[in-house]
């Protein structure tokens, strides 16, 4: 959690899209692939594929700011809710680590006022990319990866009962308080 600080802009966006992606990855802590590939409510969504989903939005900023081994097709964007036979949870949260890392340092160092094409979202009639600032980007992930977040603690609830605050309680190490237990299986 970040908690209330006197920060530079930059270091304020990070700290929150630091602590939503810590959110995301939190939501499968104890899970094997078949609890992180199920789809519990009336949606297609699954914690592996919320993963997914984020490494491939994580991938685009990559790529729109220049580090081109990140280039997707945007078809990509379609199949990135569902994870395939190969991409179990273990492999997912491992690419997920290796381009948060990547992803982060580019938050860290990049210009807040760069422009880089973000887009096409035909799904709000947007079908063609659009060139942004970095800080833009940054604040729209924000809101992306927070909505992902609740979607992800929604559906761990729903799989197991275990709450986000306890899970990243257990992730982080943290004793039990008056508030908050770790999660345990």
């Amino acid at each position: 959690m970040y908690l209330p600080q006197i920060h530079d802009e930059r270091t304020t966006l990070c700290n929150y899209l630091d602590v939503q992606l810590d959110a995301v990855r939190a939501s499968s802590y104890g899970l094997d692939d078949h609890q992180a590939r199920r789809a519990p409510l009336r949606s297609a969504l699954s914690i592996s594929g919320i993963t997914k989903h984020i490494v491939y939005c994580m991938k685009q900023s990559l790529s729109g700011a220049g580090h081109q081994e990140h280039d997707q097709p945007f078809e990509a964007f379609f199949a990135s809710f569902t994870p395939s036979e190969d991409e179990d949870i273990a492999a997912l949260l491992e690419t997920f680590d290796e381009v948060r890392d990547e992803y982060m340092r580019m938050c860290r160092d990049g210009d807040l006022d760069a422009e880089l094409p973000v887009g096409p979202m035909p799904w709000v009639g947007m079908n063609e990319a659009r060139p942004a600032t970095l800080r833009y980007l940054y604040v729209h992930h924000v809101e992306e990866f927070a909505r992902h977040a609740g979607h992800a603690d929604i559906i761990r609830e729903e799989i197991d009962g275990a709450q986000a605050a306890e899970l990243l309680a257990a992730v982080e190490g943290r004793p039990a308080n008056d508030f908050v237990t770790p999660w345990q299986a």
